[in-house]
């Protein structure tokens, strides 16, 4: 059977966030080459009230066709973010109806938030002594709410194995593709990246920038210098060799890179490198020397510190995990 995803709908919901996990988990099909495979996940919304209207933050409702008892059939319960959480933004309590609801999830079941839909998950205790993160702009107010949790304003999402929380909107996006490629790896969840034209890895460590202003429009990217640089990722690449492509100084091109990206131009490069790693221990049996080399970190001894460093693991390991789990979907 599919993994189960159950959306918790609550009332005051962003329609956005509540069609993130539907986006990404509901076109998530299995690679089987020359056709289309089965669907890795279904996905179902539910309401803590039986089927009906639920109200959006916007000038219409949607209709939920479940209840909470969908709750208790899921493997991975997702809560986007809602504003009107009432006493659960404002005392850091549940009502009853949401705790009814919450209490039909099963043992085990995997915890994920949308930005403030974080609230929840601390209300409900799934998130003491544990690392969480939420919009950067209710940080603050979430810490003081929830002082047992170890809040971190600064990043993308954080997975702590059984519960995840991610920052505001398109940190969802980040935290939803991440889950895919921790359950089916990263052939498939760049496949939902590019047919829902998103970046198909931003690493959840990466900043929010939450006081960075928006640069002033510019006639010149760097997109020319990243297309060079991955088209050649295994071999060595200076960074006054990518401002060349450009036209621009090492120091302007730094400078626009960041604006652009996020990170640094050296940033970038080791995670397109790791990337390039994780396709090759996934879906080749080449050596790990062999591996490092067409990712473009020279050595075993390098490959090994970058994989450490990124996912924890060291290539062999990441190899016998993803073919273990993938020998358990097949």
């Amino acid at each position: 059977m599919p993994h189960r995803v159950a959306v918790l709908a609550l009332d005051g919901l962003l329609p956005f966030e509540l069609g993130i996990p539907h986006r990404i988990f509901g076109r998530s099909l299995e690679p089987v080459p020359g056709n289309k495979g089965r669907k890795l996940y279904e996905v179902v919304t539910c309401s803590v009230r039986p089927p009906g209207p639920v109200r959006t933050d916007s000038d219409y409702s949607i209709l939920v066709e479940h209840g909470p008892e969908a709750l208790a059939t899921a493997d991975t319960v997702v809560i986007p973010a809602s504003y009107e959480l009432g006493p659960v933004f404002e005392e850091g309590r549940l009502t009853e109806e949401l705790a009814a609801a919450l209490a039909l999830i099963r043992p085990g079941t995997r915890m994920v938030s949308i930005c403030t839909g974080s609230y929840v998950l601390a209300a409900a205790g799934y998130l003491d002594g544990r690392p969480a993160t939420t919009h950067w702009s209710s940080a603050d107010h979430f810490q003081q709410l929830f002082p047992q949790v170890r809040v971190d304003p600064d990043v993308l999402f954080i997975d702590d194995g059984d519960v995840l929380t991610s920052a505001g909107v398109a940190a969802g996006i980040d935290l939803c593709l991440h889950l895919v490629r921790r359950d089916h790896g990263t052939a498939v969840a760049n496949e939902i990246a590019r047919r829902t034209v998103v970046p198909p890895h931003r690493d959840g460590g990466q900043a929010q920038y939450i006081h960075r202003p928006v640069p002033e429009p510019q006639f010149t990217t760097t997109t020319a210098a990243r297309a060079w640089a991955l088209a050649r990722l295994e071999r060595p690449t200076l960074l006054r060799d990518m401002a060349e492509q450009e036209a621009m100084s090492v120091r302007t091109f730094t400078r626009r890179f960041r604006e652009e990206v996020g990170i640094s131009p050296g940033q970038w490069l080791t995670q397109q490198r790791v990337e390039r790693a994780r396709q090759l221990l996934e879906s080749t049996d080449l050596s790990i020397d062999q591996v490092a080399r067409d990712a473009g970190f020279g050595t075993a001894t390098s490959l090994r510190q970058h994989l450490q460093a990124a996912l924890g693991v060291p290539p062999t390991v990441y190899r016998r995990t993803f073919r273990s789990s993938a020998d358990a979907v097949s």
